[in-house]
């Protein structure tokens, strides 16, 4: 009120009577001020108590906090309205009417603040990011500039030593000419010479004879005589002396070489990157200390799909408090985009595990790894069941029968279409490295006297089982000697009940008999990379080299009969072949893996058909594996990327799956028919083998 008097009502300005500065008043003029509540209560306490006739009012800030906190304050802008809200921008109360008047810009101001608070927030991150990101850019050119450089300098390297070859090649034949062309050009002209000396006496004799008379002929007859004597007894040398032979058998080879060169140097790439790329295994969280554990790394790419290809560069550290390594890792490249990272850890207590991919942790990482004594490692019903001795006394795993399942989860409702069901009969193995155990198991076979053999490729050796799952034995010795599994993948039983085994690295196919000891080896110095191998009725070995992307055929022995095959896509070409089977026809089966195809060759190796195209469908693949033959001559397909089972019959045409729903499988290889006609295949991204019934 005192201010109402004391401003002009059109007045826009407030001149503070006290101490004169100047304040620009709201919209409505002083009435829209703000009124000093504490003030105002204190005078309205006065005026109801004029007199301090009680002693509770003798105190003047004790009432007006009695009256402030007995009565709800009203708004003095809006009559009748009680002011619950309050202004942050303005520190004063309010309203629901004054949040609709000039304070609400304060509120959008306030909320708009809130945001851009939170925005802001994120500028150091992303900043974080940028540098992040655009220092993997700068390292890819790098990279690319690096292995630029390396492929000009070898390729340098090698125009060089072609160029000193071929100038060493066109000197020694200049050489070798010359040297047979002196001795023709010195038998040339003897024998030139002879031929002028016996037609200058021809005709002188011939010309005497003519023309001279009596008296000459009688003068020269003596001497031309004797010369034409000795010309008729001359030996002249009409027999060559030298030959023409002169060829370079470079181009004989130059077919093999230029396909060497066609294949000379690999890129190593990946999508993969850390973020959506995990781990998984009970080594990630808890160890006992001096036993060795191993973790699967899974990558993916940006978008949390699998990567299917081995190479990424990815480091294991285990750390101990203090920051010191407390164990060693080893890495091992599956070569599908997994990855074994194993460890023994040496001391207890709590430890960091870290695992980058590309110098990135992946996600969770780093993890907190627990170690302790064996002694203290509390028993899971798990482990207390591994341990539980089979019937045959020789420990192992436990079989277990599947319940009746549905049918596949690809098949269709129409009974014709999925003619086959099946059943889980019992799955062999874990990951690790003893017996009954396996490390990306590859190859799978079977004998007729009821064994399933398999080609454990990391762990360097072959597991023999019964039919019913029970482990019978183990062989092979890590190394490059013959005898010796650098990489053992195919492997076969031929019709004595000897092993054969296709080794990868070793570039060769041993054989072992029934009970592992070590036979012969073949095909050293032809093979490049041996994946799958068969045997067919005449005792013939058959493998796959899936480096060379050709099928070798051998006698039992190591002679070669056949090879047929070459890179590509047509009809007698592959592109990365991995397994084969041998149908009762005698007929070569092989799974073109990067092809997305099978395909059927006669005995000696000449195309017959094939089938299949890459997709997810009915009789589609993405890469297949594993193949084998039934007693009716149907044809079982690994379907590696579709991580499936697919069933076709002898004409390539498709029938139906093997329902593998409740126990997934994870990257199947090798595939085999056991003696009892079930299925056996190596679920090599599960580390176990596993065995199907179904009805053929």
């Amino acid at each position: 009120i005192c201010l109402q008097n004391y401003i002009p009502p059109e007045s826009l300005t407030l001149s503070c009577p006290v101490c004169r500065q100047t304040s620009i008043l709201p919209e409505k003029g002083v009435c829209a001020l703000q009124n000093n509540f504490f003030i105002s209560n204190l005078m309205e306490v006065l005026q109801r108590e004029p007199e301090c006739s009680r002693p509770e009012a003798c105190s003047v800030l004790e009432s007006v906090t009695a009256a402030a906190a007995g009565k709800p304050l009203c708004c003095p802008n809006h009559e009748g309205k009680v002011m619950e809200f309050y202004c942050e921008s303005c520190e004063t109360a309010m309203c629901l009417d004054c949040t609709e008047g000039e304070h609400r810009e304060h509120q959008h101001k306030a909320a708009l603040k809130t945001q851009l608070d939170a925005i802001h927030s994120r500028l150091p991150q992303l900043t974080a990011a940028i540098e992040m990101v655009s220092e993997i850019s700068c390292q890819l050119n790098e990279r690319k500039n690096e292995a630029v450089a390396g492929i000009t300098s070898t390729f340098e390297e090698l125009e060089r030593l072609l160029h000193q070859r071929k100038t060493a090649l066109v000197m020694d034949l200049e050489s070798i000419c010359s040297a047979k062309q002196k001795v023709l050009q010195a038998q040339l002209s003897s024998l030139r010479q002879g031929k002028e000396h016996i037609q200058s006496s021809c005709s002188f004799t011939e010309q005497a004879l003519s023309h001279g008379t009596a008296t000459e002929v009688l003068l020269v007859q003596k001497q031309m005589s004797e010369r034409v004597t000795a010309l008729a007894r001359h030996d002249f040398p009409e027999k060559p002396h030298q030959n023409a032979h002169l060829d370079c058998q470079v181009l004989t080879v130059t077919e093999g070489l230029r396909r060497s060169i066609q294949n000379l140097g690999v890129l190593l790439t990946t999508c993969a990157v850390a973020h959506t790329s995990v781990a998984t295994g009970e080594g990630l969280r808890h160890a006992a200390t001096g036993q060795y554990h191993t973790v699967t790394v899974t990558t993916k790419d940006k978008d949390g799909e699998l990567v299917r290809t081995g190479n990424a560069i990815l480091k294991a550290e285990i750390t101990s408090a203090d920051g010191n390594r407390s164990a060693d890792t080893e890495i091992t490249d599956n070569k599908n985009g997994t990855y074994e990272v194993g460890y023994t850890i040496r001391s207890e207590g709590e430890h960091s595990f870290s695992l980058l991919l590309y110098g990135q942790p992946i996600r969770g990482s780093p993890f907190r790894l627990r170690a302790v004594k064996p002694s203290d490692v509390t028993q899971s019903p798990d482990d207390v069941k591994r341990r539980v001795k089979s019937p045959s006394g020789t420990g192992g795993h436990i079989r277990q029968k599947a319940v009746r399942r549905p049918s596949s989860m690809y098949s269709t409702t129409k009974k014709k279409e999925n003619p086959i069901e099946d059943e889980l009969i019992y799955r062999v193995g874990t990951r690790g490295r003893e017996k009954g155990e396996f490390t990306n198991l590859q190859g799978i076979s079977t004998s007729s006297n009821g064994r399933v053999v398999v080609a454990d490729s990391n762990n360097q050796c072959i597991q023999v089982f019964s039919n019913d799952g029970q482990f019978k034995m183990r062989f092979g010795v890590r190394g490059r000697s013959p005898g010796q599994l650098q990489r053992p993948t195919g492997v076969t039983v031929d019709m004595n009940g000897d092993i054969v085994v296709a080794d990868y690295d070793n570039r060769w196919v041993s054989i072992f008999s029934s009970d592992g000891k070590f036979k012969n080896k073949i095909g050293a110095g032809r093979l490049m990379g041996p994946k799958g191998v068969a045997v067919d009725k005449n005792g013939h070995i058959i493998t796959v080299d899936n480096k060379a992307c050709c099928v070798f055929i051998f006698q039992s022995n190591g002679k070669l009969v056949t090879k047929f095959g070459g890179r590509g896509t047509s009809e007698r070409q592959f592109a990365g072949p991995h397994f084969v089977a041998v149908n009762n026809k005698n007929e070569i089966i092989v799974t073109d893996f990067h092809n997305h195809s099978v395909k059927v060759y006669s005995a000696d190796g000449e195309f017959l058909f094939k089938f299949g195209s890459h997709g997810e469908g009915n009789g589609q693949f993405n890469a297949p594996t594993g193949v084998a033959v039934d007693a009716n001559g149907n044809i079982i397909v690994a379907d590696w990327g579709n991580s499936r089972i697919q069933v076709f019959d002898s004409t390539g045409s498709f029938l139906s799956y093997i329902n593998t729903s409740a126990d997934p499988l994870y990257g199947p290889q090798g595939l085999a028919l056991t003696s009892e006609g079930h299925v056996a295949v190596a679920d090599s991204g599960n580390h176990c083998f596993k065995v199907y019934r179904y009805l053929q």
